[in-house]
């Protein structure tokens, strides 16, 4: 097992999770609504960051691994199941919208496993559209956890459409990654 900085770094997203979770269940005698959004969504914002910085760090160092690359996806799917459980519980997004991104998740993962043990994960290595679906999944959470309004912009608003459009990329996604698993699903 290597643990070097992108490691480290993906250690600390997982380390995160309990976290951002635990936030949401300060008394409010600790601390008010907004400072429990304010702080929920900054170990959220800590947490996405150290998901692009480890990538980053782990090319530019030449500190890539089989750990790593394990390690970083797993990280990134737990990050956002318990961000969607916990906006779920405290009614901020519906539960077929997380079920929808949290099942695309697990199948998306198994079916890369799968493709990975006949030799041809490359098949369905991370596309364009995923990347972009984890942008507007990573923004809408953002604004859930937040939800108040920001200089009369109405956060939770936002939030709602993008999560939509999220899962919406989602499903979008999940059908082009089975499209290009097809033929081994199919025996061709």
């Amino acid at each position: 097992m290597h643990w070097n900085i992108p490691n480290q770094l993906t250690l600390l997203r997982i380390l995160l999770i309990p976290v951002i979770v635990g936030i949401f269940y300060v008394p409010a005698t600790v601390l008010s609504q907004h400072g429990i959004n304010v702080l929920a969504t900054s170990a959220f914002a800590l947490a996405a960051i150290t998901d692009w910085f480890d990538g980053y760090l782990a090319r530019a160092l030449n500190q890539t691994s089989d750990f790593g690359a394990f390690l970083d996806p797993v990280a990134d799917k737990l990050m956002v199941a318990a961000a969607l459980v916990v906006l779920v519980e405290f009614n901020r997004v519906g539960a077929t919208v997380a079920l929808i991104i949290i099942g695309r998740e697990i199948t998306i993962s198994a079916l890369r496993e799968w493709m990975a043990g006949m030799g041809e994960r490359s098949s369905v290595a991370v596309a364009m559209i995923g990347k972009v679906k984890t942008v507007a999944q990573m923004v809408a959470i953002l604004f859930l956890l937040y939800y108040d309004p920001i200089l009369g912009i109405n956060i939770k608003f936002i939030g709602q459409v993008l999560i939509i459009i999220a899962a919406f990329l989602t499903l979008l996604s999940m059908v082009y990654y089975l499209r290009a698993a097809w033929p081994r699903i199919n025996g061709d």
